[in-house]
């Protein structure tokens, strides 16, 4: 399976804001747990503080590749890794 390109600045603005209803999750592709989180109210706020972290961390989700600016990787060169 190809990996998802999620943006990294909408998906934290949605988990902010309409994270206890499960947005972020259905955004990033992943419903069965949007569903669960949408009929927990984000698993009674523990599981929406737990996802807003994440993703403010650039935490890698399966199936998920953060598509930003690049702000996390300033400083990286590619073509020379070392």
């Amino acid at each position: 399976m190809q990996p998802r390109k999620v943006n990294w600045v909408v998906t934290l603005i949605l988990s902010f804001f309409f994270g206890s209803l499960g947005v972020d999750r259905f955004y990033m592709g992943k419903v069965g747990t949007g569903i669960l989180k949408l009929i927990t109210f984000g698993g009674f706020g523990l599981w929406w503080l737990i996802d807003l972290i994440l993703i403010a961390a650039h935490y890698q989700f399966k199936g998920i590749v953060w598509a930003d600016s690049g702000c996390c990787n300033a400083g990286k060169n590619e073509a020379n890794p070392s």
